[in-house]
């Protein structure tokens, strides 16, 4: 796999506890549900109804993933109304599921074509 080189490298070495806590973001990253979710949430906030029709997960799936995905720092919640609305973090987490789905694309660009 061709990957080019960080504009933004780490400006040094990683200690052990950024290792534990990037492995432990990229774990959560790891499921298809929670990187459509977090995905579905890079271009606006949202609530739940929304989320759900975005990723095509059940409600129950979608309100535990976004439960796991809040307790881990990861999504911001505000109440309007009875509705609970999410959204990204930071804009670092945005930049870091863009960079996950363009590594993606260019696996599948990368294979050769079927017959």
């Amino acid at each position: 796999m061709h990957l080019s080189p960080a504009h933004d490298a780490h400006p040094r070495t990683p200690g052990e506890e950024q290792f534990a806590l990037a492995a432990e973001l990229l774990a959560l990253l790891g499921d298809r549900t929670r990187l459509a979710l977090l995905h579905a949430l890079t271009g606006e906030e949202a609530d739940v109804s929304t989320l759900t029709q975005a990723c095509g997960a059940a409600r129950p799936a979608v309100s535990q993933h976004l439960a796991r995905l809040r307790l881990a720092g990861l999504v911001n919640t505000r109440k309007e109304g009875r509705r609970v609305i999410y959204s990204l973090h930071d804009g670092h987490l945005r930049r870091l599921v863009e960079e996950a789905l363009k590594v993606a694309d260019h696996r599948i660009g990368d294979r050769p074509p079927h017959d």
